[in-house]
């Protein structure tokens, strides 16, 4: 792993992206001591512009930044490290340094368009009309894909498993909506789990 520090004065940008979830958190700079320090430690340490010295993230609010992984752009003068945050990143109070809004990815868009069609009631939308049959309909429709997920898992056709596991995940987020339970509450399980 080699950066090249001899541009910009010997800082290289930082991204720091949230491990679990892939959020961008933040971007710092880093110059040499200041990447040795975070390899070493395991610990994100940057180099301060307005300081003039190297900072530990959280070495005064406890925040810190636990290393999980380190990769190197293709010009090798950007870093990109994923990491665990302890508490919120951003010294406004938000979590990331990028505004308070989670970008977790396609799921979470689907799981807000799911809810737009059926709080907006619109009549000509599947999603809207078996949200209306009631949640045993719902239910009923989730074991349903999941019973044509495992047939076409002992199966060889990749591209139908794949489809069942979408109609799985489709069913499943507006079975979450018939319930009032967000899949950012499931995910929170799931990293509890893991920890």
């Amino acid at each position: 792993m080699k950066i090249n520090f001899s541009k910009n004065e010997g800082l290289v940008p930082v991204i720091i992206q949230d491990e679990r979830t892939l959020q961008v958190l933040m971007l710092g700079y880093m110059n040499e001591e200041a990447f040795k320090k975070t390899k070493n430690d395991g610990i994100v340490t940057f180099f301060s512009r307005s300081k003039n010295r190297l900072w530990t993230k959280g070495e005064e609010s406890g925040n810190f930044l636990t290393v999980k992984s380190i990769d190197i752009d293709c010009d090798q003068d950007t870093i990109l490290i994923k990491a665990v945050p302890k508490n919120i990143v951003c010294h406004t109070g938000n979590f990331s340094c990028f505004g308070e809004k989670d970008s977790k990815g396609f799921l979470y868009e689907l799981e807000e368009k799911i809810a737009q069609r059926i709080d907006k009631k619109v009549e000509d939308s599947y999603t809207y009309s078996l949200y209306q049959r009631g949640i045993n309909k719902v239910a009923q429709k989730v074991g349903e894909e999941a019973v044509e997920l495992v047939i076409e898992a002992k199966d060889n056709n990749t591209d139908l498993f794949k489809n069942e596991a979408a109609d799985l995940l489709y069913h499943f987020l507006i079975l979450l909506k018939s319930k009032n339970i967000s899949l950012n509450q499931i995910e929170k399980i799931l990293l509890d789990r893991n920890n």
